[in-house]
């Protein structure tokens, strides 16, 4: 195995960085996002390969769940091994996240939002990746069982323990954000950033007030599914391929191309086009260009991928009709 050494222009080839609300933190616009490609199944060169040309490429926020694989636990893991061959010089000028929310191991204590799981889960996190702290821990869903005290309690003591250095919370509906805001902030604190599914066919975050919520209280919005599984992109113009996404049916279900839908599609690829931009290109840019946007995850299966999805931060301004 070779030796990893970061280009050392990784930082003068057009990332742009944008400051994470009343923080301190700048993100890149295009951060890595590992739901997908980094897991156990999954090739550890070809991870290797896409990390590589992330961070030389100036992409400096890797975000991660506990779940995340298959199998759960699996793509830390892969952090984990990255940090011994790779990118442990490179430590502190990376910003990684991870979450605790989701089903991750049997039992009452591997789900939801109890101090119980959280902290264990966190722990779990470093261990698997091998690294002493996180620089952002999420509740990656809000549970309306458990007070959200106890869950927010949680995260102000993470930080306050040294495991994180930044807390955010994912996908939590607007009365309980606005809580959660508030009890953070009072408690020195603050809440980082806000993920949620923000896309071109998902807009609720604007919708619901979520987005101006995290403006109004200076807190980041991070958005994840930026191409809706695949949909905004040029893959089924024509149908459903057989090695697509959606043929396999999990995330992302045939059900979901409906003929509005198919119609939104085919109207903005042939807007992208006039713009000598693919769909995907142009999809990742209107998210960006939204009042109040931080950052925007993507996924990548390859390190061309990933390249040509970073030209959407060099994009010109966006008028699209919904």
């Amino acid at each position: 195995m070779e030796n990893y050494f970061a280009d050392p222009l990784r930082y003068d080839g057009g990332m742009q960085y944008e400051r994470c609300g009343r923080s301190g933190v700048l993100l890149p616009k295009v951060s890595l996002g590992f739901w997908h490609n980094f897991g156990g199944i999954d090739s550890y060169e070809r991870s290797r390969e896409i990390t590589h040309y992330a961070f030389d490429h100036g992409i400096t926020h890797f975000d991660l769940a506990n779940n995340y694989g298959p199998p759960y636990g699996s793509a830390e893991e892969t952090v984990g091994r990255l940090m011994d061959d790779d990118f442990r010089p490179y430590r502190d000028e990376l910003f990684i996240s991870t979450k605790a929310g989701y089903d991750m191991w049997p039992g009452p204590y591997g789900n939801w939002g109890s101090r119980k799981y959280l902290m264990a889960s966190l722990d779990q996190s470093l261990r698997r990746m091998k690294i002493d702290y996180v620089d952002l821990f999420y509740s990656h869903r809000y549970d309306p069982e458990t007070p959200l005290e106890e869950t927010l309690q949680a995260l102000v003591d993470v930080v306050r323990a040294g495991k994180a250095l930044y807390v955010g919370i994912s996908r939590w509906p607007l009365e309980a954000t606005r809580y959660a805001f508030s009890y953070l902030k009072e408690r020195d604190v603050p809440c980082l950033i806000y993920q949620g599914r923000l896309n071109l066919l998902d807009r609720e975050p604007q919708q619901d007030g979520i987005l101006d919520l995290c403006r109004e209280e200076g807190v980041g919005f991070i958005s994840f599914s930026p191409l809706a599984q695949g949909l905004l992109t040029d893959r089924y113009l024509n149908g459903i391929p057989e090695d697509s996404r959606m043929s396999k049916g999990k995330f992302l279900r045939p059900d979901m191309l409906t003929d509005e839908v198919l119609g939104k599609i085919r109207l903005w690829n042939a807007i992208a086009q006039e713009r000598g931009e693919t769909l995907a290109e142009m999809a990742l840019a209107w998210i960006l260009q939204q009042p109040g946007v931080t950052s925007v995850l993507v996924g990548a299966s390859s390190a061309a991928q990933l390249q040509k999805n970073l030209k959407c931060i060099a994009a010109s301004p966006i008028s699209l009709p919904e």
